[in-house]
């Protein structure tokens, strides 16, 4: 599925192709044929081993071990307050681990954006916020017109003039795209890229990260968008348990049914381990 946007007729003689390592599929108008990570990643993305983490008296994660794959896309799947974000801010170094360890490659260059967005000033125009209000900016080694790269994640001319503060929660989430996309990482940290997004934005995010070739781990309540494109799950099973999986979410179900029976097919809610000190 291919997102279509048009870009100013000042430029329309011009095709852009964004890459996020080989297709970001939403064809606009510009001078730069793609762009692609900074570097490649070495043999080393991100191992956890037997991490254990908890906030305040609850243990979130307890005793998790696991390799991130080089050209893996990593689906996290588990309830709300389960750790999901918690996992991704110990991985960026941002919460340190109560026992265990999460090791970092050293070829790895991490794009994230805080789902809370607290550094976005609400007062600026979307295309400021992403351009720092310059005419060109640098994605990963490649600079290219700043108005062609917005446009790419379907802000039209008038769009990119909106308030950061006044956003639908899809342009917030397409702004979040954008600025973690610019950063031109080879590990790509997404938390629910998918929440509002429009049907050619999806497809076109599903296509990218298919063929980016790098590591992207998401964290997703979306089961057909990681059907459709993750290789391995991280489950949180319940009692600060993680279980990490090859495939895809259907795959996991059916393999998460054969070890613990139907009935933990059914939602739950997140159950912790008490912390002892």
């Amino acid at each position: 599925m291919h997102g279509t946007f048009e870009a100013n007729n000042a430029m329309h003689d011009c095709d852009l192709m964004i890459n996020i390592g080989a297709r970001f599929d939403d064809r606009i108008t510009g001078k730069i044929d793609k762009f692609s990570p900074g570097s490649r990643l070495g043999d080393v993305v991100v191992e956890s081993k037997h991490l254990v983490k908890g906030f305040d008296d609850r243990i979130l994660i307890d005793d998790l071990s696991f390799t991130l794959p080089r050209n893996g896309i990593v689906g996290i799947i588990g309830p709300n307050g389960a750790g999901k974000t918690t996992l991704f801010k110990t991985i960026l170094g941002m919460e340190k681990a109560d026992s265990g360890e999460v090791k970092v490659g050293e070829t790895v260059k991490i794009s994230y954006v805080d789902q809370s967005r607290s550094g976005i000033d609400p007062k600026k125009s979307l295309w400021e916020v992403v351009s720092d209000g310059l005419d060109f900016i640098k994605v990963g080694n490649v600079e290219m017109p700043s108005r062609a790269y917005v446009s790419a994640f379907g802000f039209k001319g008038p769009d990119q003039q909106k308030p950061a503060g006044v956003l639908s929660g899809g342009e917030r989430n397409r702004l979040n795209l954008a600025l973690t996309l610019k950063q031109g990482g080879n590990l790509l940290l997404l938390d629910e890229p998918t929440n509002d997004l429009d049907v050619e934005t999806l497809g076109s995010l599903e296509n990218a990260l298919l063929e980016f070739p790098g590591c992207a781990v998401v964290i997703s309540h979306d089961r057909w968008f990681l059907d459709r494109v993750a290789t391995h799950i991280l489950a949180y099973e319940g009692e600060s348990k993680w279980f990490w999986f090859e495939g895809n979410f259907e795959s996991y179900e059916e393999n998460k049914i054969s070890r613990l029976g139907i009935d933990a097919a059914r939602p739950h809610r997140a159950t912790y381990r008490k912390l002892t000190r």
